[in-house]
């Protein structure tokens, strides 16, 4: 008998129980005592019913991420499947928590499937740039029909029990599953149920095989927002094989596209992209053991666009928010704010009806900076100005409690000078948050001088239960993520001296795959933002500066690198711009040449991969994988590549070194040399991957 896997006869049920914390994911370990377990039910002449249920806080949550990549161990899954179905004794998957990926095709594969009315059943492996490889593309259209199973698998998302018994995904919601397996068992025995099995159940595929639009439509709809993703595609052909062919066809095609995408270097991207996320919640330097502090209570300071997304990142998960503000007037106006987005997400469906009320009372908006006292967390989210902030943590450090975790959201600034303006240098941080705060899921959290091991502990802790990906970086100018930003726009504005044109640069990295190019980025933010910057700098950038001058300043004004029309963020073609850059041109005695698109995008990217690799150089960031997760998850870097350090791994280090030199030299650009560790990695054959 397994260790993680038992059978317990209750009279005529069999109670087959997974038992392997802390997911109950599909081991070796786990689909041998399922087999074993099950196999013996079947030969037990006073067991007639099988239940297939889960100890701890979910069922199978999918297949065990340490197999992933390693020669498969026996018995396989298609063969725990296969006992499963053609059991001559109906069983029932008992699901509560999560039934994702293999957990769901573990299911499928069962008679019968009853849940409890918290769970979440899905069939996410397109986010791993794969499949459902066992059977999930075959046996869900016939579960629920090819329009829902289309949803499910290309998206990639789960749905609620509620709509699984609509679906008949699921035949019952019970209170809860152990039990609710067993009475549904009884009742199947009591009833003289014939066994269903899905497998041999082609009825709600009769309506696509009659209409094949109704799949097609269903496929351009879910897949009308992906660009560049190779598996979602992939997945409705599968699900289309369940509409066209015999079940054991069409789970032989289903699995020859896993096999295919499995070898891809898409999926390889996502799958290192996976692991990356996971790898970045481990702190380096924090010794085991470390107890984090604990954080009930958050005080934001600052009630503008920042502060309100922040504030509403907690009180989304049900954590309650002092909102603090220097007047009532500019208080009311980030409240006012913030319950106009919920309302606005209500309305659309995204949260339930009564979610606005709820989560606007855990706010408690105030104006004072002495209002902080009773908080563990204190998030400052004033001006990013040096001496605003200083002067804040000034009387922070006055009011806030001892032991308070005291955090600035800046994207640029020292923060080892701003904690120098309190006691305890120990207790501050930085917690960079992405606009839109309540959106964006990247956390960098910035690792001072001074601060304690506790104080990191917690941040990551607390930003993962706000639903954020926290990645730990060093103090320097910009961080990781706007440090390599600003190397990429330096390239960006660069190739427009050389000859290229705002919509070449921008059209080029969408099609690279970023969801914006650097200049509509640009206006986005704003062009006078930098202007003003510059020129408190004695700084120059003669085109940005001409178009600041001409009074273009972004989406703002309707007009900057491109013109927008009114109540439109899209960007259009402005021949006045590309009038105005020939002017400067000719003015500083420069001629435009032709630029390749491959220029734009290995100046651009290379600049940034090199940038990287001196944030590796200088300590700034751990791992490459982290300076990865950075870029997916604060500014969009296509997953299907993986990360910029990921992507240079992919190019070869040797190729980056080579095109990094040439463009230096004929730029004459110092700052695009390769650096050290690049040129150290190319020689030796090396990868940023390997390294740490």
């Amino acid at each position: 008998m397994s260790n993680v896997v038992s059978l317990k006869s209750h009279d005529e049920v069999g109670l087959v129980t997974i038992d392997s914390p802390p997911v109950n994911a599909l081991s070796a370990a786990v689909r041998g005592g399922i087999l074993d377990c099950v196999q013996q039910a079947i030969a037990d002449p006073t067991i007639r019913a099988i239940v297939l249920t889960c100890s701890g806080r979910t069922f199978i949550a999918g297949a065990d991420i340490t197999e992933f990549g390693k020669p498969p161990k026996q018995p396989g899954l298609d063969e725990v499947l296969a006992a499963l179905e053609s059991s001559p004794k109906p069983t029932v998957a008992a699901i509560h928590g999560t039934a994702l990926g293999g957990g769901l095709e573990v299911a499928l594969a069962c008679h019968f499937r009853v849940a409890d009315k918290n769970a979440k059943l899905g069939l996410p492996e397109v986010k791993l740039g794969l499949l459902p490889g066992a059977g999930g593309t075959q046996r869900l259209p016939r579960a629920v029909g090819p329009e829902l199973a289309v949803k499910m698998i290309v998206s990639g998302n789960p749905i609620g029990s509620q709509e699984a018994l609509r679906s008949g995904l699921i035949e019952e919601v019970v209170e809860e599953a152990s039990a609710g397996g067993e009475t549904f068992a009884r009742k199947l025995l009591a009833e003289k149920r014939a066994i269903r099995r899905l497998r041999d159940d082609d009825t709600k595929l009769a309506a696509a095989r009659a209409d094949r639009s109704i799949f097609t439509t269903a496929v351009a709809a879910t897949t009308k927002k992906i660009r560049g993703l190779e598996a979602p595609l992939a997945a409705a052909d599968a699900i289309g094989y369940a509409i066209d062919l015999p079940f054991d066809e069409g789970l032989k095609k289903e699995r020859e596209i896993f096999l295919r995408l499995m070898s891809s270097d898409q999926s390889k991207a996502q799958r290192y992209a996976f692991f990356a996320e996971r790898e970045a919640a481990k702190i380096p330097g924090v010794p085991n053991g470390i107890q984090p502090r604990l954080v009930e209570r958050v005080a934001i300071i600052g009630a503008g666009t920042m502060g309100g997304g922040i504030a509403m990142s907690f009180v989304n998960a049900g954590i309650p928010v002092t909102l603090v503000e220097t007047g009532r007037e500019q208080l009311d106006r980030g409240l006012d704010i913030m319950r106009k987005n919920y309302d606005a997400t209500a309305a659309r469906g995204g949260i339930p009806a009564d979610a606005p009320e709820k989560r606007m009372a855990l706010i408690n908006g105030t104006v004072g900076i002495e209002n902080i006292k009773h908080a563990d967390l204190i998030v400052e989210a004033v001006f990013e100005t040096m001496a605003i902030k200083k002067d804040v943590f000034g009387q922070i450090d006055q009011f806030a409690k001892p032991g308070a975790i005291l955090a600035t959201n800046t994207s640029f600034l020292d923060i080892n000078e701003i904690a120098k303006e309190t006691k305890r240098p120990q207790d501050v941080l930085g917690m960079h948050f992405f606009s839109p705060a309540n959106v964006m899921k990247l956390c960098e959290v910035v690792r001072a001088a001074d601060t304690a091991p506790d104080v990191l502990q917690a941040v990551v802790s607390v930003a993962r239960k706000i639903g954020k990906v926290p990645v730990v970086v060093g103090v320097c100018d910009g961080f990781v993520g706007n440090r390599m930003l600003m190397a990429r726009q330096r390239q960006a504005s660069q190739l427009l001296f050389d000859g290229a044109l705002p919509q070449q640069v921008d059209a080029a990295l969408t099609k690279f795959g970023m969801p914006m190019g650097p200049f509509a980025m640009g206006d986005l933010a704003g062009l006078d933002i930098g202007w003003r910057s510059r020129k408190d700098r004695g700084i120059k950038s003669e085109i940005e500066d001409a178009l600041c001058e001409a009074g273009r300043f972004g989406q703002k004004t309707g007009k900057g690198f491109f013109r927008y029309e009114e109540g439109s963020r899209a960007p259009l073609h402005d021949p006045e711009v590309e009038k105005l850059i020939d002017e400067t041109l000719s003015r500083l005695g420069r001629k435009r040449r032709v630029v390749s698109d491959e220029e734009i995008i290995e100046r651009t990217t290379y600049s940034m991969i090199n940038e990287g690799a001196r944030i590796l150089e200088e300590g700034i960031a751990a791992r490459a994988s982290d300076i990865d997760v950075v870029w997916l998850y604060g500014y969009g870097w296509p997953i299907y590549r993986g990360g910029p350090m990921h992507y240079a791994d992919h190019v070869g280090l040797q190729r980056l070194a080579d095109r990094l030199s040439y463009y230096a030299r004929e730029s004459n650009d110092a700052s695009l040399q390769p650096t050290q560790l690049l040129m150290e990695l190319a020689e030796q054959d090396g990868k940023f991957g390997a390294r740490g």
